[in-house]
């Protein structure tokens, strides 16, 4: 236990699968996950994507493989990719069989929507002779009739239950390489849904909101079904689904985890939300330097208040802080401790610059760190 341990998670035990480099489940660090929307058969355009994508810090990227046009295309892509690709299939089996020849890390798919046992045992040999992983897609708006006429609309023991089922189709084949997600829009179920399937199996789970709607809406939805998954403990891996670019959905992602201190990655900005004792414009200055200080990958935090009221407290909290002060002179906190002033004309610049320094001075230490193990 921590110092502070209304912090901690204790994190449902998994067993660990490998989708192409990146573990999943079994301790791992949560993946984020997201998917192209450009056509997969247009290689170019889905490769630039998933580079937009890497740069942000996506560790798991998707392709839709609805056709052989695209499935042809999946090689280059794959080559070009510097992180493991998951080709979506929905009902074609074939379509999987060319995927996992294309060198997809890992397929997408229902087995029940194959068709036959035989169809199932041709994919999952496939998996098996390509190194595959497979990621079971339970979703709310695609429940088998069967299920649906049983429990009367989609519900946790509905979803569940769907999960069971394509998870005993895998087994019976021998193989356990699978994640599972059962996915539904509205949140409730969907948190239901996964707390029951979490009690139920040892595989890792992929957790999303599904179709939760635009980038504001979305953000919000999204953060209370997986954030609230992720507080329990639960999920693995995740996948913020938006209206929005995918780039987009990878940055939300993070977002959450660092919210919760499941994982940190770049600047960790506290903000306040301003009034009328700022001291300079904090809507404006934020905005700046998130747009500013979005290249930086190493994890560290920086405060910005617009006065004295809780920014001195809120500066000792981090690693770089700036309370508001007045006729535009600024106090700078560094590792939470005054340090000195800055000006209005110059503040923009000049923290951009110390988060650059204090950058770079944590990435050298933890080099340093690294030969020392060694």
């Amino acid at each position: 236990m921590s110092i502070r341990p209304w912090r901690d998670i204790a994190r449902r035990p998994s067993r660990q699968i490998m989708v192409g480099n990146v573990p999943v489940g079994g301790g791992a660090p949560v993946s984020v996950q997201t998917m192209t929307n450009t056509p997969t058969s247009d290689a170019k355009a889905t490769i630039d994507q998933i580079r937009r994508c890497e740069e942000v810090g996506a560790d798991i990227v998707r392709v839709s493989c609805p056709d052989t046009a695209s499935t042809a295309a999946l090689g280059e892509i794959v080559r070009a990719a510097n992180v493991p690709i998951v080709a979506d299939i929905h009902f074609h089996y074939k379509r999987a069989l060319e995927a996992a020849d294309a060198g997809a890390a890992c397929l997408r798919i229902n087995p029940g929507n194959l068709g036959s046992s035989e169809r199932v045992a041709e994919v999952v040999r496939a998996a098996k002779a390509n190194g595959c992983a497979i990621r079971i897609g339970v979703n709310a708006g695609s429940l088998e009739k069967d299920l649906l006429e049983k429990y009367g609309e989609p519900c946790p023991e509905a979803l569940v239950e769907s999960a069971l089922d394509h998870i005993k189709l895998l087994q019976d084949h021998d193989f356990h390489e699978y994640k599972v997600a059962v996915k539904a829009s509205d949140q409730f179920l969907a948190v239901a849904a996964y707390q029951q399937l979490a009690e139920a199996v040892d595989c890792p789970l992929h957790l999303g909101i599904t179709e939760a709607g635009g980038l504001r809406g979305g953000t919000v939805k999204s953060a209370i079904g997986i954030g609230s998954l992720l507080w329990f403990g639960i999920g693995d891996t995740i996948r913020v689904s938006l209206s929005a670019e995918p780039e987009e959905e990878v940055r939300v992602g993070f977002e959450i985890l660092k919210a919760l201190g499941i994982r940190n990655r770049g600047v960790r900005v506290v903000s306040c939300p301003s009034c009328a004792r700022q001291g300079f414009d904090v809507i404006r200055t934020v905005e700046k330097l998130e747009e500013r200080l979005s290249h930086i990958r190493t994890p560290m935090s920086l405060s910005v208040l617009g006065c004295v009221v809780n920014g001195p407290g809120e500066a000792r909290e981090t690693d770089i802080g700036i309370t508001g002060g007045g006729q535009g002179k600024h106090m700078v906190y560094l590792s939470g401790v005054t340090d000195h002033h800055v000006r209005d004309e110059n503040m923009i610049d000049h923290i951009v610059a110390l988060v650059e320094a204090k950058a770079a001075e944590i990435e050298a230490a933890s080099a340093l760190t690294a030969e020392a193990a060694e």
